[in-house]
């Protein structure tokens, strides 16, 4: 849990920073959020994932974009292990043009959920350094599509 809070700290002292920039420095502010249904996999089987996610972006003038993201996946009980849930933060650095931007940065999970082989399932539980990627297209003034890739 340590950990997680050091991300937040990261991504409040970035904010902070940016908001202590002369006017005229900052350009924009994105907020997304949304809903993702898909699958996620976890030990050898994929499993169905419900995912509740949301991002905040600061673009400045230069084309500089400085990002915060919370995904959160639950995975519906599908046996006696119950249900699973993964908690991804990331504070992500990247660049924005008018119609598209590209971010990517450290992340940190904190999951707890079954992970099934073939032939035996096990409860894993636990916190992961990681990495974050995230590709948004604006397709229609702030309508869009983000593809996103992370790895704990």
């Amino acid at each position: 849990m340590q950990a997680r809070h050091t991300v937040v700290a990261c991504v409040l002292a970035i904010a902070g920073t940016l908001v202590m920039l002369p006017e005229g420095q900052a350009g924009a502010i994105d907020l997304s959020g949304g809903v993702s249904v898909g699958g996620i996999v976890v030990g050898a089987m994929p499993r169905l994932a419900v995912t509740p996610h949301a991002a905040f972006g600061w673009r400045m003038e230069s084309g500089l974009l400085v990002a915060a993201h919370e995904v959160f996946s639950i995975l519906p009980a599908r046996d006696a292990h119950g249900v699973g849930v993964y908690s991804q933060t990331s504070a992500d650095i990247g660049y924005a043009w008018d119609s598209m931007n590209v971010s990517l940065g450290p992340s940190l999970a904190l999951y707890s959920m079954p992970a099934c082989a073939p032939r035996a399932c096990a409860r894993v539980a636990g916190l992961a350094p990681g990495g974050h990627a995230q590709v948004s297209v604006y397709l229609a003034g702030s309508f869009g599509m983000s593809i996103w890739g992370a790895v704990d």
